[in-house]
């Protein structure tokens, strides 16, 4: 039984579909990334997935239930979302911050934190590198370290599957790298995660299946040599790219334009 699985969906916005046909399975164990130009529909499909959006058509799956009929409690507690906005306008401590992602495991708000709770925010806080920032309101973190922070939050869920939307942006290489693979620790653990990056090298490195998008469209879907090829990569991305492999790992360079910057990619439209 797969922790998502998402047949023929259809999402419009505004009246304007934005996501067509798209079909998509993410098992347990596994990292699936999402890859496509911007505007291509990534954070659309990743939101539609988390419930965020209805769908105009198809189905979406929740380990074998259809999403529309788990309650908003049960998804929180199975299901978790790591959103690309991630702003801090109120100044709580971070340990406080984090502490949030158990609040669907208890039976009131008003509840304290159990031993399990403490225990997840712990782990979750190391694990992204923020323990040391424990006491620190989030007013005064860099945005780098504030996306550590909310994806400790996540964590701290301890979900089945987790939807992260461009959780390596704003992150500096060595915390990037941390990130993928922390993911691949927690798949290794049975967490299912599906991903969306404009890393080409993260994803050929650290996901065992890619999704390419293009304009609401799968262009491309399975493993990361199969999806990123050069002629695919010209294609849907309109650059010239070089492979190259170190220590046995695969890199994705983008080495130039193919398309006249001033031409609007695709049909000029905006899918988020």
């Amino acid at each position: 039984m797969s922790p998502l699985r998402i047949e023929n969906l259809e999402v419009r916005l505004s009246r304007r579909p934005v996501i067509r046909q798209m079909s998509l399975e993410a098992a347990a164990g596994q990292v699936v990334g999402l890859i496509g130009p911007n505007g291509a529909g990534k954070t659309t499909l990743l939101r539609a997935a988390a419930g965020l959006l209805p769908p105009a058509a198809g189905q979406i799956h929740l380990f074998g239930r259809a999403l529309a009929d788990w309650s908003q409690a049960e998804r929180a507690r199975t299901l978790a979302y790591l959103p690309q906005a991630r702003g801090a306008v109120w100044q709580i401590k971070v340990a406080d911050l984090v502490q949030l992602g158990r609040l669907p495991h208890r039976a009131g708000w008003w509840q304290g934190p159990t031993a399990e709770d403490r225990t997840a925010v712990a782990e979750a806080m190391t694990a992204c590198d923020v323990a040391n920032l424990a006491e620190r309101p989030v007013t005064e973190l860099s945005g780098g370290e504030l996306a550590r922070v909310y994806l400790a939050r996540v964590l701290a869920t301890r979900p089945g599957l987790l939807l992260a939307d461009e959780p390596a942006a704003g992150l500096d290489p060595a915390h990037s790298l941390d990130v993928m693979q922390l993911f691949r620790r927690r798949a290794a653990e049975g967490l299912s995660v599906v991903v969306t990056l404009h890393d080409l090298s993260l994803a050929a490195r650290f996901c065992d299946k890619l999704v390419l998008l293009d304009r609401g469209n799968c262009a491309a879907v399975g493993a990361p040599s199969s999806v990123l090829t050069a002629e695919r990569l010209r294609s849907v991305y309109q650059v010239e790219t070089a492979q190259v492999t170190v220590a046995g790992e695969t890199h994705v360079v983008p080495l130039k334009r193919t398309a006249d910057p001033a031409v609007p990619f695709g049909n000029g439209g905006t899918v988020v």
